[in-house]
């Protein structure tokens, strides 16, 4: 299968290992992964913030950049973007009364998915040590984020994924549902909010014990990891894409570096 990945600005910018452990894991069970090079941001922000009219030129050029590809699928280790290129790209289209651009965005939004999605419902992927080799011999509790959960139903694609990484010791999160305060431009526009609801996740995190809190969406993770680190606080969090990557023979710490060698992935 021929698969295009949406890397997501977030991770493009600041998270590129996540993008490639998502390749990694792909390849590994025999894909071609494309990346079309037109892609940008794919306007959630705007759409959060109420700018309609503003987001219909970056709506347009992610359509323009996944319908030009030859692809079977997309995929992207994101559920808060795929939220948005399945659900808020034909409302943007269709508010903005550009009828073209809303069946064109409906066409890319149902060949789009999260990478769990794509791992479970399209290429079967059901025992991660077993058919990827995963292996992360570390003590995780898991954030569920709430496009994941509320837009996209996930349910327990992620943490299933999870469970079945080799050598991993899973510790369920109190309140897990619960919002970490991220919220794109929310955490500035409401910052006092953001950080409440921010500190009693980190709570929770660190009541569990674990080493390390995953979960599906970098935006989240590093809102969480950001209130962890100005309190000092050892536990670390990393995408799920890379804990699914790590393999006993190129395990990769808690801090996301191949060990032996150093250096991020």
């Amino acid at each position: 299968m021929k698969i295009a990945l949406f890397a997501t600005c977030i991770v493009d910018a600041m998270y590129p290992r996540t993008a490639r452990a998502t390749v990694a894991i792909l390849e590994r069970l025999g894909h071609e992964v494309v990346f079309p090079s037109g892609q940008a941001c794919c306007g959630q922000m705007h759409v959060n913030s109420g700018y309609f009219k503003e987001a219909h030129a970056v709506v347009a050029n992610h359509v323009r950049a996944f319908d030009a590809d030859d692809y079977d699928v997309a995929v992207a280790p994101s559920g808060s973007c795929v939220a948005s290129v399945k659900h808020q790209h034909v409302q943007v289209a269709r508010r903005c009364g550009d009828a073209a651009l809303e069946a064109r965005a409906a066409v890319v939004g149902a060949k789009t998915y999260e990478l769990s999605q794509l791992l479970t419902d399209v290429l079967g992927v059901e025992n991660a040590a077993e058919q990827l080799g995963s292996y992360f011999p570390h003590q995780v509790t898991y954030h569920p984020s709430c496009h994941g959960m509320r837009l996209l139903k996930l349910e327990d694609r992620q943490s299933n994924l999870l469970k079945s990484v080799g050598g991993i010791e899973m510790v369920e999160l109190e309140q897990a549902d619960q919002c970490c305060g991220f919220g794109g431009t929310f955490s500035m526009k409401n910052a006092d909010v953001s950080t409440a609801m921010m500190e009693d996740k980190i709570a929770n995190i660190a009541s569990t014990g674990a080493q390390l809190c995953t979960g599906g969406d970098a935006s989240c993770l590093m809102h969480i990891g950001g209130g962890l680190s100005r309190q000092g606080s050892p536990v670390r969090t990393l995408h799920f894409a890379e804990i699914l990557a790590s393999t006993l023979e190129s395990p990769i710490d808690i801090d996301g570096h191949v060990q032996g060698q150093g250096v991020s992935r």
